[in-house]
């Protein structure tokens, strides 16, 4: 009996139905996915712990498949296997050989790439995208860690994508956070789509970068499962206080065991007919040239048992005044101004103890976005989570976070979010729930210039506003621009509460308090800040400062505006519409940021509704400099209070008499 001729025997199966299920497609990955025979072999069928009847367990094992495009060998696996999926995970049924056939179909759950929302939950995150697998699986292990479990997390990256930065952002976040129950498994099969890797992504280059980082980097042939076998148990082994961090170098073959799909040229090509043929006759051909024979039982591990603990409920958060005197500001709310990153820290705070899965990342600005105030209180720093400077890898470790059942909040500067725009629609393709903190936005921070202002942050972000998960009804993103500290408190409050993406732009100046803490403020809402009748205003943040700035030189012209603070991207479009036609049917929209935000939503739906409207949008227009002051800034961009009074003043003079 060998276990070798018996891993053989199994990878030649999987082998031949990944060929078969991309053959039936049409497309996909089979020389990649034949790379992987032999670990996936190994992992699914004798080392994981895990229940393929229940995929979704909590202390299961769990397998990231960073190089997404190589799924049908995970695929042929399950349906042997006969691992269990569904869209409604309420009634899982066994994937079999004819449902796995159905890859890539419009009607199939079985995607392309890995998609956990489609209805395949043995994946926990979307991949596919390359370079973001193994900060997921950072996540994973942070989640299993905060909440008690022994279980492992494997990643699988290619060679190639292992050019991507953030894979070496996630080795550094590894090591950082001791986070051994990671197990990275680099597939070097030599290949990318086009060409060989460069040198520098050899197997014998990642290994010394792997060593280099302080890692047990473990080379194996992988093609071998014994070797196999004696890498991931020493990986098993690497709890060990004293024991380095354990990755797996595999040196496989692309297109393995059949020489016609091997070197150069055949990256996403999916053989049919005749050629399909051949393939599986050169695949049984292997077989019997390595004696493959299934002569040894191959057995899933059992897993852990669950830790025995009470799950927390979450708990109703203090109200803003309440948690300002609870942390000692009083005199921040007396003195009747307060930065809204500021309001936002003391939020981040107070939900932390309302909310027990709540976990605060940063990416080494915590000072800055204020959510040091998490880490600084006793009973929560365990559960804020430093980053540094690795947005990306931030962002994807919060996706596994969420994928793990927690509640992850991020913060960094909002100029900085924008690296992470990739990852961000990688955790909404997951299902994933990620609450995004953008500080320092728009262009009031004035002297630091325009390196650290995000301008077209509000436009990416609400285009996805206006779509939905199918799954869920809710939109991809929950756009929220809070104008002073209470705003700020209880709209990261709503956020919290929220089960969806939020992003949440705050501001570097002390602004004054508009709201009094007696308001409401929901996801999808606006506030009427005054009610004239003449002309709409629309502004949010810091805007609706400068359009109270204006109102002096407004009543100069007996212009009464109605103002509205629109902190939510997507808002109420009928109630929108009211208040326009109240107006004379017109609209100025406020804000500071590039185009495509807040005013072009409003344009949108106004064109929509087929009435009469003026609709004139004020953004940022140039690209803006250094200044000593947030005057300097608006004024030089044009969105002073004197350039509203202005615009204002022009629109209803073009009025008809």
């Amino acid at each position: 009996m060998s276990f070798d001729s018996t891993i053989h025997a199994k990878a030649v199966e999987i082998t031949k139905l990944a060929y078969e299920i991309t053959g039936s497609a049409g497309s996909g990955h089979p020389s990649t996915a034949a790379s992987l025979s032999h670990l996936v072999s190994v992992l699914m069928y004798q080392h994981m712990r895990y229940e393929p009847t229940n995929p979704l367990h909590p202390s299961a094992d769990r397998l990231v498949l960073s190089e997404g495009h190589a799924v049908p060998i995970i695929y042929a696996a399950c349906a042997d296997l006969g691992v269990h999926f569904s869209r409604d995970r309420n009634n899982l049924k066994p994937l079999t050989r004819d449902i796995a056939k159905t890859l890539r179909e419009i009607d199939s759950p079985i995607d392309g790439h890995p998609n956990p929302i489609e209805g395949f939950p043995f994946f926990d995150t979307a991949t596919g995208s390359l370079g973001q697998g193994l900060s997921s699986a950072a996540g994973l292990a942070l989640a299993a860690r905060l909440d008690g479990f022994d279980k492992r997390v494997f990643c699988i990256i290619g060679d190639g994508e292992s050019r991507e930065g953030q894979i070496w952002e996630a080795v550094d976040f590894i090591k950082d956070h001791d986070l051994k129950a990671v197990c990275p498994i680099f597939n070097c099969n030599a290949f990318a789509q086009t060409q060989e890797v460069s040198p520098q992504q050899s197997w014998e280059v990642t290994a010394k970068k792997l060593e280099a980082a302080g890692f047990n980097a473990i080379v194996v042939d992988g093609h071998k499962g014994s070797a196999i076998a004696e890498a991931l148990a020493e990986h098993a082994k690497s709890v060990d206080p004293s024991a380095a961090p354990v990755a797996i170098v595999a040196k496989t073959v692309k297109g393995w065991g059949a020489e016609s799909q091997q070197g150069n040229g055949h990256h996403g090509q999916s053989p049919k007919g005749d050629t399909l043929a051949g393939v599986l006759e050169e695949l049984d051909q292997t077989a019997v040239q390595l004696g493959a024979i299934a002569d040894t039982p191959l057995k899933i591990a059992l897993m852990s048992p669950r830790p025995n603990r009470e799950p927390k409920e979450p708990a109703k958060p203090l109200g803003f005044e309440q948690a300002m005197s609870r942390f000692g500001l009083e005199s921040s709310l007396a003195s009747g101004k307060f930065a809204t990153r500021k309001a936002y820290g003391v939020a981040l705070r107070a939900l932390g103890h309302a909310y027990p899965d709540l976990v605060a990342l940063d990416a080494d600005v915590n000072n800055s976005t204020f959510s040091g105030q998490f880490l600084k209180d006793d009973q929560l720093a365990d559960r804020f989570v430093e980053c540094r400077i690795a947005e990306q890898n931030m962002f994807s470790v919060a996706a596994g976070l969420s994928a793990g059942g927690k509640t992850p909040f991020c913060s960094t500067f909002a100029k900085f979010v924008t690296r992470g725009y990739d990852q961000i629609e990688m955790a909404i393709n997951s299902g994933c729930q990620l609450k995004i903190a953008g500080s320092h936005a728009g262009i009031t921070l004035g002297a630091d210039g325009p390196s650290q202002m995000a301008l077209p942050d509000v436009a990416w972000f609400s285009s996805f506003a206006t779509m939905t998960h199918n799954s869920t009804g809710r939109p991809g993103f929950y756009v929220l621009t809070p104008s002073d500290a209470y705003s700020a408190y209880a709209l990261t409050c709503a956020a919290a509460e929220h089960n969806g993406s939020v992003y949440i732009r705050t501001l570097r100046p002390e602004t004054e308090f508009l709201y009094t803490g007696e308001e409401q403020f929901t996801l999808g809402g606006h506030n009427v800040l005054m009610e004239g009748g003449d002309i709409l205003i629309v502004a949010s943040g810091y805007m609706l400062h400068e359009v109270n700035r204006a109102l002096e030189a407004l009543d100069d012209h007996h212009i009464e505006p109605t103002i509205v603070d629109l902190y939510s991207l997507p808002y109420d479009e009928d109630a929108i519409l009211d208040l326009a036609n109240d107006c004379n049917g017109l609209v100025l929209t406020v804000e500071d940021n590039y185009g495509n935000g807040i005013g072009a939503h409003i344009a949108s739906t106004v064109a929509r509704s087929g009435d009469g409207f003026t609709v004139e949008q004020m953004y940022v227009k140039q690209i803006p400099k250094s200044g000593k002051s947030e005057a300097d800034l608006l004024k030089y961009c044009g969105l002073s209070s004197d350039d509203i009074a202005k615009q204002a003043i022009a629109m209803m003079d073009a009025l008809p008499v």
